[in-house]
């Protein structure tokens, strides 16, 4: 019995430190995908950057993303990353403050 014990806290450990926060960047990631809507800035799993130019009608998995002037792509939804429009609005503002010194 005493030989079980270092492995369940090993287990516990694990689960500590591996498991529950890649549960939780899943949660993250999931909850991004489904926010996504029509002008977000966003970058794809492939590294492509794009403004999301509309949700498509008949599929809401589909999403049709600007990347360059009259150049669209239809990607899935879950190939977005990452969205932009945070930091661009940070950005903006520090800029702001700057010009103003």
């Amino acid at each position: 019995m005493a030989g079980f014990i270092p492995l369940i806290l090993i287990f516990g450990l694990m689960y500590v430190l591996m498991i529950r926060p890649q549960q939780r960047k899943a949660k993250e990631q999931q909850a991004l995908v489904t926010s996504i809507a029509a002008g977000d800035e966003v970058v794809l799993s492939s590294g492509i950057f794009g403004v999301v130019d509309e949700v498509d009608a008949h599929d809401e998995n589909i999403l049709w993303i600007e990347v360059h002037e009259n150049c669209q792509l239809k990607v899935f939804r879950s190939a977005v990353e990452r969205r932009f429009n945070e930091v661009s609005a940070d950005r903006d503002a520090l800029t702001d403050g700057s010009d103003e010194a």
